[in-house]
């Protein structure tokens, strides 16, 4: 009894100002906030004022955390507005801004809570923005792989960024930019007028640096952005999404990876509070997945998925005729940027069978690449070839082989298409013969077409079709992302 009184009339013996108290019904606890200059001269007084309920093992030793600043609501008509405490505490929660105490008197006109001194500055500027601003969000994206399809995005971002403000409230900042030589960061956000000489005279870029300078920044409403074909990249994903920095990417590994990779991914980003978005890994700029999402959202079933994913392949096949070289043909589609740095995965298949892989799973079927039948029509050297150069070199050796498949489909009054199929839980790709009067027949260009047959669409599928590769529709797709989560 009086273990309070003690307490306090022991730090008031000592001239140790008291700022925050916190202390459990049933007094088992009581947490004080005091300065840091008064720890050490606080922890000897209150150790020496209950020596014996500690040798008696009444009370635990006292705990001293350095490090750490209170941050407080202020108001006098607080009390008149319901689920301030809860809109406060639920606005940190989602910025990983942990709560280590918290503080409320009985009228609600102060809420103070207790945070790491390191997260000061994040939570000040995300609940001023919360409750001061009018509803303007800030969007800090960090941007990595800025090649061809970056470029765009960032352009498209310099161009919008005036509308995005004036019309949906969102203030979207390029705070983090990356390729694979340099990066650069700016906690104000990068000057997008002269980003690239900017860019040019960065730091030397690294993985695991550009992950370490976006934690330390500690931007509230973070996006890290990836625009790569890279599996090193891909595996940093969760890394990111356990920091509640989201993930926006069109790289394509993480969500076609082991299929428990897959469901941790998803996982982390509800447990973080961290937005975890891929639209742009099926059909660039299309919306494919998140149609896909809302049929299963609002009930509706998968029976049956047919579809032309590969834009590249598309054009190939287009262009591709008794009086074009089937090298030639591949080789305006790669500097066209339609296909992957790496020309072998578009056209062994692997691109094509990793889409309607992430699209099996996203109608709720667990399966993993190996399960999907893939029918190559590559020549037995280019299967076996071992470098770009190496391949590039066989299309040319086995020019007669590519020009069978074309004239056999002539003969045959039908379309080349590389089609990939999902129907009762089983997945191929593969090169088919289309014939006349198929949806499929008159795919123009680097089109995408894919035909969502479900329990509400029996007989005539929902059909999404357009544009299906391009670096301006991989951007805008990746942009139309990072706006899905500035309006979240």
């Amino acid at each position: 009894p009086g273990f309070s009184k003690r307490l306090f009339e022991t730090l008031s013996q000592e001239k140790i100002n008291v700022i925050l108290i916190t202390q459990a019904s049933s007094e088992h606890s009581i947490c004080l906030g005091i300065d840091n200059k008064d720890a050490n001269s606080a922890q000897e007084v209150i150790d020496a004022t209950f020596e014996n309920e500690i040798a008696l093992h009444k009370i635990d030793p006292i705990i001293v955390e350095n490090g750490l600043s209170i941050i407080a609501l202020v108001g006098d008509n607080m009390k008149n507005h319901q689920g301030i405490s809860g809109k406060m505490f639920s606005t940190l929660g989602k910025n990983n801004i942990n709560i280590r105490a918290i503080a409320q008197g009985a009228s609600e006109k102060n809420i103070s809570a207790v945070i790491d001194e390191n997260d000061v500055k994040k939570a000040l500027n995300t609940l001023h923005e919360q409750f001061f601003e009018l509803k303007t969000k800030q969007l800090n994206v960090f941007i990595t792989g800025v090649g061809n399809v970056g470029e765009r995005l960032v352009e498209q971002i310099k161009q919008q960024k005036k509308y995005l403000k004036d019309n949906l409230k969102i203030n979207l900042r390029v705070a983090g930019l990356s390729n694979s030589r340099k990066m650069i960061f700016s906690a104000d956000g990068i000057n997008l007028k002269n980003w690239k000489e900017l860019l040019a005279d960065g730091e030397t870029a690294s993985l695991a640096g550009f992950f370490e300078k976006t934690k330390a920044l500690n931007l509230r409403n973070s996006i890290f952005v990836d625009i790569t074909a890279n599996n090193d990249v891909a595996n940093l994903y969760a890394d990111y999404l356990r920091q509640s920095i989201g993930v926006v990417a069109c790289n394509k590994i993480a969500c076609s990876s082991d299929f428990d990779n897959y469901k941790l991914l998803k996982r982390l980003s509800l447990k973080y509070n961290a937005p975890y978005l891929f639209e742009t890994n099926v059909g660039a700029g299309l919306p494919i997945i998140d149609t896909l999402n809302n049929l299963i959202a609002s009930g509706d079933k998968i029976t049956s998925i047919q579809a032309v994913l590969s834009g590249s392949l598309n054009f190939v096949f287009n262009n591709f005729n008794d009086k074009t070289k089937f090298y030639d043909v591949v080789k305006q589609a790669a500097a066209e940027g339609y296909t992957e740095p790496d020309p072998r995965i578009d056209l062994s298949g692997v691109d094509v069978a990793r889409k309607i892989l992430i699209l099996a799973r996203e109608s709720g079927v667990e399966m993993n690449l190996e399960d999907i039948k893939n029918t190559s029509f590559l020549s037995q050297s280019g299967l076996k070839s071992e470098s770009v150069k190496d391949f590039y070199q066989t299309l040319i050796d086995d020019e007669s082989h590519y020009q069978s498949l074309y004239t056999s489909a002539k003969k045959n009054n039908c379309q080349l298409k590389y089609v990939a199929q999902f129907n009762n839980g089983n997945a191929s790709v593969g090169l088919q013969e289309i014939p006349a009067g198929h949806p499929f027949y008159n795919l123009e260009g680097k089109d995408n077409i894919v035909m969502f047959y479900t329990q509400r669409y029996p007989e005539q599928p929902m059909i999404i079709k357009g544009a299906g590769a391009g670096a301006d529709v991989t951007a805008s797709g990746l942009f139309a992302d990072i706006i899905r989560i500035g309006n979240e």
